[in-house]
C-alpha cells in the first residue's frame, strides 16, 4: 500500500499486469512504466530494478506476474503457423503492450484458478496458451518469438546470455565469447545491447553483484567470501562496485535486508 523504491533482481521471461496503481522497471538506462490498460512483456533473463510508483493505503498497487514457458510458447507459435517465418532482427527484451479484453479474459481466468488447486494443473496451461495466442496477434509478438529463438542473430545473443548466466564468476574475454556465439566482437556487443539494453560486461557485473547479495543474505557469507565466490579477487573493488550498484556497503545492505525479512 506504499510506494517502494526500485529493487534490483534478475527478471526472467514474464508477463506483468497492473490492475491498480503503477509500477516501473529500470533496465540499463531505460525506464519502463506500466499501469492499468497495459502489460509489460520481458523476453530474456536480465538484471533490472523494479518498484511501485503509485500506491496508497486506500488504493494499494495490485499486480500479477506470470512466468512464460518457452516450450508452451513454441507449441503455440508452431500451431498458429508462425514458425516458418524468416529470421527477425533482435528486439529489446522489454516491451509494453495494450491490454485489451481478449487478453485480459484468459489472464483473469488464470488468476482465479489459484483459488482452485484441483483445477489449476489441467486448466492453467489452457489459459496460458490463449494468453500467448492473443499476444501473438499484437505488436509484442516479436518478443514472444525471441523467447524461443534458436538461430540467427537473436539465437546467438541468447547463447551469450546463457553463457554469462552459467559462468558469471569466470573472467570474460569478449573475443572468446563472440567466437562461442558465432559473431564478431563488435556484432556481439551491438546485438547484445539491442536485446538487453546493456553491454555483456555490464550484464555480467550485475549478475555477480546480485548473486553476491543472495549469498550474504541467504547463505550468511561475509562480504569478502561472497565477492570472491562471484569472481572478485579484490575485496575493496567488490565493495566499491557493490555500493555503487545497491547504494550501501555489502555488510550494511545485507543486514538491512535480513532486518526487513525480505529479499529484493
Amino acid at each position: 500500500s506504499a510506494i517502494h523504491p526500485s529493487a534490483p533482481a534478475l527478471y526472467t521471461p514474464m508477463l506483468c499486469v497492473v490492475a491498480q496503481g503503477a509500477k516501473q522497471l529500470l533496465l540499463g538506462d531505460e525506464r519502463h512504466v506500466y499501469a492499468p490498460g497495459r502489460f509489460l512483456l520481458n523476453s530474456v533473463a536480465v538484471p533490472a530494478a523494479g518498484g511501485v510508483l503509485e500506491a496508497s493505503p486506500a488504493r494499494p498497487c495490485l499486480w500479477t506476474m506470470v512466468e512464460l514457458d518457452p516450450a508452451l510458447i513454441a507449441s503455440v507459435v508452431m500451431g498458429v503457423g508462425h514458425g516458418s517465418e524468416g529470421e527477425a532482427p533482435p528486439v529489446s527484451t522489454l516491451g509494453l503492450g495494450q491490454l485489451d479484453a481478449s487478453t485480459l479474459e484468459p489472464l483473469l481466468r488464470l488468476v482465479r484458478l489459484l483459488e482452485s488447486p484441483e483445477d489449476f494443473e489441467f486448466l492453467a496451461p489452457l489459459a496460458m496458451r490463449e494468453i500467448v495466442y492473443r499476444i501473438l496477434a499484437t505488436d509484442q509478438a516479436p518478443r514472444l518469438h525471441q523467447i524461443v529463438a534458436s538461430g540467427g542473430r537473436t539465437g546467438r545473443v541468447l547463447r551469450a546470455v546463457e553463457w554469462l548466466r552459467d559462468n558469471y564468476a569466470r573472467p570474460m574475454v569478449i573475443e572468446a565469447l563472440a567466437r562461442e556465439c558465432g559473431l564478431s566482437p563488435s556484432a556481439l556487443h551491438h546485438h547484445f545491447k539491442d536485446v538487453t539494453e546493456m553491454s555483456p560486461l555490464r550484464y555480467q557485473k550485475q549478475l555477480r553483484l546480485q548473486e553476491a547479495r543472495r549469498l550474504m543474505v541467504g547463505e550468511g557469507l561475509d562480504a569478502s567470501s561472497a565477492g570472491h565466490r562471484v569472481g572478485y579477487d579484490d575485496a575493496s573493488h567488490f565493495s566499491r562496485e557493490y555500493r555503487r550498484f545497491f547504494g550501501a556497503p555489502p555488510r550494511r545492505d545485507a543486514e538491512r535486508i535480513r532486518g526487513d525479512g525480505v529479499t529484493s
